[in-house]
């Protein structure tokens, strides 16, 4: 058996702080926020069967139990005594918290605190620009005030985060934008701006992500469904800056995350929700990526928001994965035991520690 006694997990939301009915549960076990089609359920998906099999036990219930008695047995134990039963036996010592999305969320020191766990702030960078526009005045301004925000925010964060950046142009045009382009580019939004406009003009999400890599924190990017592979030439642009590029949620192009973790130093893969949303075909996805990174590029992650279940579900399934493939390759003679724990040991919290400077496990 490879045990994994301890995970740290780098990229995942609050729970939220209010009981939750059966339609409301059921849309925060899919992706997107779409409810089920007339007469089916999302608790029929990897996901849902996967709460089933890991969550009523935790709760005093018996596995695969029905869901309307798992959220019976929810309701009576109330939102806070099922998030700390459930957080507490995730086995997750340290959570790193996107504080970018809205809603009812806990943020970083409340998720820690019903966790048992630490707990550090990612900063949303596409979040942080807005909330500077807010306060500044002229063009010039924003973009000083800008500058200084990202900066100050690196002092006190783990890493930042940008949803936008990737399908923002940055696969297209690498290079960071010459000061005229940025003056333009921040005039136009800003103009837009009234209208409530997100951040999405290319050129001022280059310029973003460039003031966060001058920081030196660890830079996020949300793959999605685009191949990572488009992104070698941000890669070859920032390598030897000394701050690493974390590829998120790169499923079903993980081979093309893996390879471009291979092919720079400073490129590290997320193995979260690609391992977590496949459930019982975790194993063969985690075998993928394990053929072609380096095993000090990959990281551990739930992207969980919402529910306390998503983190136990996705460290239950990861731990479960791992086990399954280091274990066959024990066993085959191809790996020691010795070697086995160690790598267990790297993908489950060692990679994440040294990637976002957490300091050895307590």
């Amino acid at each position: 058996m490879i045990d994994t006694p301890s995970l740290v997990d780098h990229y995942c939301h609050g729970v939220l702080r209010t009981e939750l009915g059966l339609g409301t549960f059921e849309r925060h076990l899919a992706p997107g926020s779409a409810p089920p089609a007339t007469g089916t359920t999302f608790f029929d998906t990897q996901t849902g069967f996967a709460v089933r099999r890991w969550c009523p036990p935790l709760l005093g219930l018996e596995a695969h139990c029905p869901p309307a008695r798992y959220l019976a047995r929810r309701r009576e134990l109330g939102v806070l005594e099922t998030g700390r039963r459930l957080l507490r036996a995730s086995g997750i010592a340290a959570y790193l918290v996107d504080t970018g999305p809205s809603g009812d969320l806990t943020g970083p020191a409340e998720l820690g605190a019903t966790g048992d766990a630490a707990a550090h702030e990612i900063v949303r960078l596409e979040l942080l620009a807005r909330q500077v526009a807010d306060t500044s005045g002229t063009v010039d301004g924003f973009l000083a005030n800008l500058a200084e925000a990202v900066h100050g925010a690196a002092a006190c964060a783990v890493a930042f985060t940008s949803v936008a950046g990737v399908r923002g142009g940055l696969a297209a045009v690498p290079e960071p934008p010459g000061p005229g382009e940025v003056r333009g580019a921040a005039g136009r939004w800003l103009a837009r701006r009234a209208a409530g406009g997100a951040v999405d003009d290319p050129v001022l999400l280059r310029h973003l992500l460039w003031v966060a890599v001058g920081t030196g924190r660890p830079l996020q990017l949300h793959v999605g469904d685009r191949d990572p592979g488009a992104l070698a030439g941000f890669a070859a642009a920032t390598s030897g800056l000394g701050t690493d590029l974390v590829l998120l949620h790169a499923y079903p192009h993980h081979r093309h995350a893996a390879r471009l973790a291979a092919d720079f130093p400073h490129v590290h893969a997320d193995l979260g929700p690609v391992v977590a949303r496949t459930g019982a075909r975790a194993a063969a996805v985690l075998a993928e990526f394990l053929e072609l990174a380096p095993f000090g590029k990959l990281l551990f992650s739930s992207r969980a928001r919402g529910l306390p279940e998503l983190h136990v579900v996705a460290a239950s399934v990861f731990r479960g994965a791992l086990a399954r493939v280091l274990g066959e390759w024990v066993a085959d003679g191809a790996w020691s035991r010795t070697d086995a724990r160690r790598v267990a040991g790297l993908l489950a919290e060692g990679n994440a520690r040294r990637v976002y400077g957490l300091g050895a496990a307590a």
